[in-house]
């Protein structure tokens, strides 16, 4: 555990107290939006929205911190914003004041996200990236296993009040806040005036970037294109004829599946090598979603969601890993906020497709068109992609 420094286990304390705030109204949210007059088309442009924001503000304020040298105050303020956006949602219902809460929450992950990598990078080496990137996903990941069983246990108690929940989702919020006071910014030293950053400056480092970079972004966000919400997943749950509270239960379940593997399998990836484990993950992933198509068996599905866990481990931070392996250090946090904006905005395609797809044809084809797109970007990776094998043990 020497390579978990006190950075490490800080950032991922505060990513912990940030996830179980986060999830503990992500299954009530929707919910809550309808009691308060959304419609369901107001709920989707609204995560459109946020999403949006999100994946824009990734690339940018990635650039930012690379260009100041500055990686602290971009995680501080991100996490403050997320934070104060919790009650805000509580405070008025009206739709305009619920949208800039919304998009203030998905703003402070924008604001966050490629500082936060960077000095999750700095901290490793080569060889230690994929434990370290896990160590953190695990921590994270924890957070979404406590804050939706915490929702199910105050509202077996007090069915019905959501509002309540928002401003007990605000204490592990100030503890993140607090938390985050304890980092501390490396000294850098500048070597050259610090260059005007434009919203979409971010855009001109893929010109710039490696060729290596370049590839491997293309195959994450083709993958990203066709990885739809973990909602249709929930959804085919529902129709399988588990309940609500069951479905929720899964969803718990799968995350601490997801938990509990991500720091074993980081340390397995630097050891097999990161494009190894990542494929694993994959072809994971390839096997829940053909199983989906064909079941209705909740056993099965059940046991899908526990591969599709392992799966999440095996690619989420690893994938993270494997990108700052192969660009130059200065560059960690463009790198990273670029490829995450635009995963942002692939991902909120791909569950426009998923929907559209299950809407005209049925959950099976949703899920067999996933299946299939993903075993030919397996291929990608395998055969249009070895000379990636030089950066890997």
């Amino acid at each position: 555990m020497k390579t978990i420094t006190k950075t490490i286990w800080v950032l991922s304390l505060i990513s912990l107290f940030t996830d179980t705030a986060s999830e503990m109204l992500y299954p009530i949210m929707p919910i809550y939006l309808k009691t308060i007059g959304f419609s369901i088309v107001l709920i989707g442009v609204l995560e459109g929205v946020a999403e949006a924001t999100a994946g824009l503000s990734k690339g940018y304020f990635g650039k930012l911190s690379d260009a100041t040298g500055k990686r602290v105050p971009f995680v501080q303020l991100g996490y403050a914003f997320s934070a104060i956006s919790k009650p805000m949602m509580a405070i008025f219902v009206f739709p305009l004041w619920i949208f800039f809460a919304r998009t203030i929450d998905r703003f402070g992950k924008g604001l966050r996200t490629g500082a936060r990598d960077a000095i999750l990078s700095d901290e490793a080496t080569p060889e230690t990236k994929g434990k370290i990137f896990g160590f953190h996903r695990s921590m994270d990941t924890f957070g979404a296993v406590l804050g939706p069983a915490l929702a199910l246990l105050y509202l077996y108690f007090y069915p019905n009040d959501y509002i309540t929940l928002f401003y007990i989702a605000f204490a592990p919020g100030v503890l993140a806040i607090l938390a985050s006071f304890f980092l501390k910014e490396k000294k850098t030293k500048t070597e050259k005036p610090i260059k005007k950053t434009t919203f979409f400056s971010f855009v001109h480092y893929w010109k710039e970037s490696p060729v290596a970079y370049r590839k491997l972004v293309i195959g994450l966000l083709a993958f990203a294109l066709i990885n739809s919400s973990d909602v249709f997943l929930l959804l085919k749950a529902k129709q399988a004829g588990l309940s609500d509270t069951m479905v929720i239960g899964i969803y718990i379940f799968y995350n601490l599946v997801y938990a509990l593997a991500a720091f074993p399998i980081g340390i397995s990836a630097d050891k097999i090598g990161l494009k190894k484990m990542f494929l694993i993950g994959l072809s994971l992933f390839a096997i829940v979603y053909f199983g989906m198509s064909v079941t209705s068996n909740a056993y099965l599905i059940s046991g899908f969601f526990l591969l599709y866990g392992i799966y999440a481990a095996a690619t989420e931070g690893v994938s993270k890993a494997w990108i700052t392996n192969i660009i130059d250090k200065k560059d960690t946090a463009t790198a990273i906020g670029t490829y995450a904006g635009f995963q942002s905005i692939c991902t909120l395609l791909a569950s426009s497709l998923a929907g559209l797809i299950w809407f005209r044809f049925g959950a099976s084809a949703t899920f067999l068109v996933t299946g299939f797109f993903t075993v030919l970007i397996m291929g990608y990776f395998i055969f249009s992609y070895n000379y990636m094998q030089s950066i890997q043990k």
